[in-house]
């Protein structure tokens, strides 16, 4: 497909898009109202907006603003994924690949972000950060 704006060439708005393109299709199999279907539906739609909009920014500040929409966006589709899979609209094999997706997807945001944001090392928690609840015990 031939490209006409900047933001089309950019691998993770590709990848976006084909995520997008892959929820359009769980939706039209999940036949009930769903709250986490509407949601899905809205953050999938959100993710290429904001890469397509941030690119388009000529401050680095602006530009990383939506990168950091886009990136929430993408965590709440993951989220959206796991209570249709807990409620049982769709299969816990389903969620698999799109997860997957969506984690390549937020690594190239974080990479964009690295280069626009001073706060992308903020944007990304450490594995352990979390005391168990028996750590708490002990305190």
């Amino acid at each position: 497909m031939k490209t006409y704006f900047d933001h089309e060439k950019l691998d993770v708005y590709q990848e976006a898009i084909a995520f997008c393109g892959w929820v359009g299709d769980l939706l039209n199999d999940i036949a009930t109202k769903a709250a986490a279907k509407d949601q899905l539906d809205r953050a999938s739609t959100s993710l290429p907006l904001n890469i397509a909009e941030g690119n388009g920014k000529f401050s680095a500040v602006d530009r990383a603003r939506f990168l950091e929409i886009a990136r929430g966006s993408a965590l709440e589709c993951a989220a959206c994924l796991d209570v249709l899979a807990v409620r049982k609209f769709i299969g816990a094999e389903r969620v698999v690949p799109a997860k997957e997706q969506l984690v390549r997807i937020v690594n190239m945001l974080m990479g964009m972000l690295k280069r626009f944001s001073g706060r992308a090392e903020c944007l990304r928690e450490d594995e352990g950060i979390y005391a168990t609840e028996h750590e708490h015990e002990h305190e």
